[in-house]
């Protein structure tokens, strides 16, 4: 009983903070960091798959209050390069989460997939599936969603440069009149989500107040909102409370 009252109050608080949300000031590109997914599965006295699958399926529920609020990308980072260092056993089936979690997208309708992240860094059936899934959804309208798979915001940075210096040698361009040249934008062009809006706000859920390297170069200047919630937990109501805060901020662009 004290569970359905509790319910009935989130969802009436819900309705009140979406009623009062400014959608002038919503943010056009938001990043999210889904961090807590094995902490939820131990307090819940769940597996870690459990809790990754828990992770998975909460996405489309984002994707939807995002759709609702006029969202424009949505970057979701579900596998960093640091990840790769876990063991086998929980790697292995957080692959294929992955995997099912990317044809879902893919096969909803509504969504564009776009892979951010080195490629070739992840099995190659990974890699397939990734692929598919952008050319199946690529052209759509809709919210674009950044799958962030085998990413590290150093790494991304690295990869810019290398592409960048591919280009102009292959232009002829030798290394000093690269470096004479050389300005923001010639690397922000060989980013990941060159041509898309830099995220306006980050998300990070389970109460770590930190990036760990996730889109280093592009939130500069993005507003951060840090959710206590593990990211199965993560509701409507919390993802309004986001939008809410990041509204009233006065963003100064570094002035």
């Amino acid at each position: 009983m004290k569970a359905k009252l509790r319910d009935l109050v989130v969802r009436a608080y819900s309705r009140r903070v979406e009623g009062r949300l400014d959608h002038t000031h919503v943010p056009a590109h938001i990043g999210v960091i889904l961090d807590g997914n094995r902490r939820w599965a131990k307090a819940s006295g769940g597996t870690t798959e459990q809790g990754h699958r828990a992770g998975a399926e909460k996405i489309q529920e984002l994707l939807t209050w995002c759709a609702e609020t006029d969202v424009r990308v949505v970057t979701l980072w579900l596998l960093s390069t640091d990840n790769f260092d876990r063991p086998a056993e929980e790697l292995t089936p957080l692959l294929g989460i992955i995997e099912d979690t990317v044809r879902d997208l893919a096969n909803d309708g509504r969504w564009r997939v776009h892979h951010v992240g080195t490629l070739d860094l992840l099995p190659d059936h990974t890699q397939r599936v990734i692929k598919e899934a952008e050319e199946q959804a690529g052209d759509r309208e809709g919210i674009l969603v950044n799958v962030a798979v085998g990413y590290g915001g150093r790494q991304e940075i690295a990869d810019a440069v290398r592409s960048l210096l591919a280009e102009r040698a292959a232009q002829g361009a030798t290394l000093d009149e690269l470096a004479e040249t050389l300005e923001v934008r010639d690397i922000a062009q060989h980013l990941y989500t060159s041509g898309q809006p830099d995220p306006d706000l980050v998300i990070r859920t389970s109460g770590e107040q930190r990036l760990s390297g996730f889109m280093l170069w592009q939130s500069a200047h993005s507003e951060y909102y840090f959710c206590d919630v593990f990211w199965p937990a993560f509701r409507k109501v919390d993802f309004l409370r986001a939008l809410r805060d990041y509204a009233v901020r006065h963003r100064r662009y570094g002035s």
